[in-house]
C-alpha cells in the first residue's frame, strides 16, 4: 500500500495538469457555468468521460498485493484489477453538469474500464455510473443553497470512492481476491481521488471568480466612460458632442477607431482610417446603412463584412451598435478594429452596455429639450421632480457592488435604468397604466433597499385586473418617498410602507400607507392644498398631484390624507375605472 501512494499521487497530478490546460481555452470556460444547454451538456460528458478514460489507461495495475505493471493499460489480466482516478472525474462531471452529465460520463468511463478486463472490471464499471450519478444529484441539491464549495465537493469525492471499494467487495470474485485488493487500494484511492477533487475545485473556482472579475471590471469600465461621456451625450448628437464622446472611448477602449453616426451621415471619427472616414459626409460603410434600417447590433469579422466604400481601408472587424430614442434608431455608435482577434465577446458586452446607456443619455436629452416647451409650469416641477442626492447615492451604491456582487449591481443597473426610463415616458404622457407607475415604485425601491437593506417592509395588494387602469404618472412614486423620507425619523422598528388597488363601485382607489410618526392636525389640514413651509419638506408633490386629478377628471376623482400622530398616515387617490376625462394636446 505504502508504495502505491507515489504512484496514485502521479495519477492524480496528471488529471489535474489536463484540467489546468482546459482551464485556459475558453470554451471550456464557457462549460463550466452551473447553466447548461443540451449543447454543453454534451460537451461535459464529453470532456468528462475522457477524463475517466485517461484514468483507466494511466491506471496502476494490482494482483494481489503487489504492483503488476505502471505502463500505459490496454488489457488487464483476468486475475488482476487496476488503481485509477477514474470516480474522480466522473464525480467532478456530476457535481458541475448535474446528474444527466454524471450519468453520461460514469456510462463512458465504467464502459471503457469493462473492455480493459479484470476480475473488478464489473465493479468498476456499476460504481463509476453510480458515481456520476449520486455526484450529479448531490451537487444539484447543493446548488440550491449556493455554489459548491471545494471542502462539500472533497466530502463527495471521498464517499464516492468509499462507495467503489463496496461495491467491489460486494461484487467481485472470489471474495478473497477482492477483500486483499480493497486493502491493498483502499486508503490510497480514497486518500489521493479527495486531493485531486479539491485541487480540480480549485480550479473551477478560479474561472469562476476570474468571470466575476471581469464582469465587475467591465461593469466598473462601462459606468467610468458614461461619467465621462455624460456632459457631452446630454448636448445630443452633434459633431462637437460626439468627437468628445469618441476620444474619450478611444482612450478607455481596446479598438483602433471609433465613430458615431446620425441616421444619415458620420457625425464623427477618430482613430484609424481617418483619411476617408470624414465626419459630416455620408455614411462610409454598408454595415452602418444596415444597423440603421434593421436597428440590430451587428458584427463583422472581416473587410467584406463592414462593407467600405474604399478599397485600402485598413480596418477588418467591427461592432456597430444602434442608438436608440424611444424605439427609434436615430443614430449608431461603431468600435473599428484592424485585428478581427481583438474583437472579443467582453468587447462586444461592453460596447452593447454602452450603447444603451448613451441611448439612454440621448432620451435624457431630448426629454431636457422637450421639458422647455411644457405649458403647465406645475406638471414641469413635478416631472423634473428626481433629487440629484438619490441618482448620486444609487450609482454609488451601483459601483461598490460591482466588485463584491456583479450581479446584483448588474440587477441594480437595470432598475435604474427603468426607473429613469419611466420618468422620461411620464414626461410625454398625460395618463399611464397602473402597471407601469407600479415599475416605476418598484425600480425606486429597489434602489432604496439596496442602501437601507431590512429597515422597512413595503407590501404590495393589487386587485388582479387593475393593472391596465390608467392613471396619471408620477402619483405613487412620490407618496411611497415621501413614506420612507419622512414617516419613520422616529420610528425604530415594524417599519412598513403598503401600496393597495382595488375597485368599488365605478371606481379604482388607490391607497399608499405607513405605519410612521403621523402628522400633527394644524399641517394635515393644509397638506395637498398649498405648499407649505417646513424643515422636512414643501408639500410640492402632494399639492402638484392634487392639482393634476382635479385638472385631468375635475369632479370625478379625488385625493384624501388620514393621519394620526404615532399611528401612522394614509393617502387615498380614487380615479374612475372608465369615466371621461379632459381631452389635452399630448406634451
Amino acid at each position: 500500500m505504502i508504495y502505491l501512494l507515489p504512484l496514485m499521487l502521479e495519477r492524480v497530478g496528471i488529471i489535474v495538469i489536463a484540467a489546468f490546460l482546459l482551464s485556459q481555452m475558453k470554451s471550456f470556460r464557457q462549460m463550466v457555468h452551473y447553466e447548461h444547454k443540451t449543447a454543453g451538456k454534451i460537451q461535459l460528458i464529453a470532456v468528462f468521460g475522457c477524463f475517466g478514460i485517461i484514468s483507466n489507461y494511466t491506471g496502476v495495475e494490482i494482483s494481489g498485493s503487489s504492483i503488476v505493471s505502471q505502463t500505459w493499460l490496454m488489457e488487464v489480466d483476468p486475475d488482476n484489477a487496476i488503481a485509477n482516478t477514474r470516480v474522480m472525474g466522473v464525480g467532478m462531471g456530476g457535481l458541475l453538469g448535474g446528474p444527466l452529465v454524471g450519468l453520461g460520463a460514469g456510462l463512458i468511463a465504467g464502459l471503457h474500464r469493462y473492455t480493459l478486463g479484470g476480475f473488478t472490471a464489473g465493479a468498476c464499471a456499476v460504481s463509476s455510473i453510480l458515481a456520476g450519478l449520486a455526484a450529479g444529484y448531490l451537487g444539484r441539491w447543493y446548488r440550491k443553497k449556493g455554489l459548491i464549495s471545494p471542502w462539500f465537493a472533497v466530502v463527495v469525492g471521498l464517499l464516492m470512492e468509499v462507495v467503489q471499494m463496496v461495491i467491489i467487495l460486494l461484487t467481485a470474485k472470489p471474495y478473497e481476491a477482492a477483500w486483499k485488493l480493497v486493502q491493498m487500494i483502499g486508503i490510497p484511492m480514497i486518500i489521493f481521488n479527495g486531493f485531486g477533487t479539491l485541487v480540480f475545485m480549485f480550479i473551477i473556482q478560479s474561472i469562476l471568480r476570474e468571470e466575476e472579475r471581469t464582469r465587475a471590471l467591465q461593469t466598473h469600465k462601462a459606468f467610468y466612460i458614461a461619467d465621462q461621456t455624460l456632459p457631452f451625450f446630454r448636448q445630443g448628437l452633434n459633431p462637437q458632442s460626439c468627437k468628445s464622446v469618441a476620444q474619450v472611448m478611444l482612450k478607455l477602449t481596446v479598438a483602433d477607431a471609433i465613430a458615431i453616426t446620425n441616421d444619415h451621415q458620420v457625425l464623427a471619427h477618430v482613430g484609424e482610417a481617418s483619411d476617408h472616414h470624414i465626419p459630416m459626409q455620408k455614411l462610409a460603410t454598408g454595415l452602418t446603412r444596415s444597423v440603421l434600417e434593421q436597428g440590430t447590433i451587428m458584427i463583422a469579422k472581416s473587410k467584406k463584412e463592414i462593407d467600405c466604400f474604399d478599397p485600402h481601408c485598413i480596418l477588418q472587424a467591427a461592432v456597430v451598435l444602434p442608438l436608440q430614442v424611444h424605439n427609434r434608431t436615430v443614430g449608431t455608435l461603431k468600435l473599428y478594429f484592424k485585428d478581427p482577434s481583438r474583437l472579443s465577446q467582453v468587447e462586444q458586452q461592453l460596447a452593447e452596455g454602452l450603447a444603451k446607456l448613451f441611448s439612454t443619455q440621448l432620451e435624457l436629452a431630448e426629454a431636457e429639450l422637450q421639458s422647455k416647451l411644457l405649458k403647465d409650469a406645475k406638471i414641469k416641477a413635478l416631472q423634473v421632480q428626481v433629487h440629484p442626492h438619490f441618482l448620486f447615492n444609487a450609482i454609488n451604491t451601483i459601483s461598490a457592488l460591482c466588485r463584491t456582487d456583479p450581479e446584483k449591481a448588474r440587477k441594480l443597473l437595470l432598475e435604474l435604468s427603468v426607473f429613469f426610463r419611466s420618468n422620461l415616458q411620464g414626461a410625454h404622457q398625460w395618463l399611464i397604466t397602473l402597471e407601469k407607475e407600479l415599475e416605476h415604485v418598484k425600480a425606486y425601491l429597489s434602489l432604496e433597499q439596496a442602501r437601507f437593506p431590512n429597515k422597512y417592509t413595503v407590501v404590495f395588494d393589487i386587485e388582479p385586473g387593475l393593472e391596465t387602469i390608467s392613471i396619471p404618472p408620477f402619483v405613487l412614486q412620490p407618496l411611497v418617498e415621501n413614506a420612507i423620507r419622512h414617516a419613520f425619523s422616529q420610528v425604530k422598528s415594524s417599519r412598513e410602507v403598503r401600496i393597495c388597488a382595488y375597485s368599488k363601485a365605478e371606481n379604482m382607489y388607490v391607497t399608499v400607507e405607513d405605519n410612521g410618526k403621523g402628522i400633527t392636525e394644524d399641517k394635515l389640514g393644509s397638506l395637498g392644498k398649498q405648499t407649505v413651509d417646513s424643515i422636512e419638506g414643501t408639500g410640492t408633490a402632494l399639492y402638484n398631484i392634487q392639482e393634476r386629478l382635479e385638472g385631468i377628471y375635475r369632479d370625478q376623482a379625488s385625493f384624501r390624507i388620514e393621519s394620526e400622530p404615532g399611528k401612522g398616515t394614509k393617502v387615498q387617490i380614487i380615479v374612475p375605472l372608465h369615466g371621461k376625462q379632459e381631452a389635452y394636446e399630448e406634451c
